[in-house]
């Protein structure tokens, strides 16, 4: 785990890991809690139900790899996005080892959007 970060208001991010780049997102919903916390969430069911098909031996693979990339664009989850494109590119002999590096990079993620959304609870609670 990295150091933690500072939010402007003095809190520090000790759960990050730097995964997932929230500037991306806080940029692209206006820093509106609520929008984040409604693409996370989008996130979080669209990486749950493409996860299941990261098998090389099923059909499909692929597409769920495009899928997750895109949606890691989406969330500043750049590392994710860049290791499934290597996979959505790669061999079907080597799909094995790619979708091993997608899904631990779609862990970091998602361990990162479940602690930046516990902050985005906790500062709602406290309005």
């Amino acid at each position: 785990m990295v150091a933690p970060e500072t939010r402007r208001d003095g809190r520090a991010r000790r759960d990050l890991s730097g995964a997932v780049d929230f500037a991306v997102l806080e940029t692209m919903t206006g820093g509106d809690a609520a929008v984040s916390e409604e693409v996370l969430g989008l996130f979080v069911e669209q990486a749950g139900l493409w996860s299941a098909m990261l098998d090389p031996k099923g059909e499909g693979w692929r597409d769920a790899v495009h899928t997750i990339r895109g949606a890691a664009a989406g969330v500043g989850a750049g590392e994710l996005a860049r290791v499934c494109a290597q996979a959505e590119a790669a061999e079907q002999a080597l799909a094995a080892p790619a979708l091993d590096r997608v899904r631990t990079a779609l862990d970091a993620a998602l361990a990162d959007v479940a602690a930046y959304r516990h902050e985005l609870m906790l500062a709602g609670l406290r309005r």
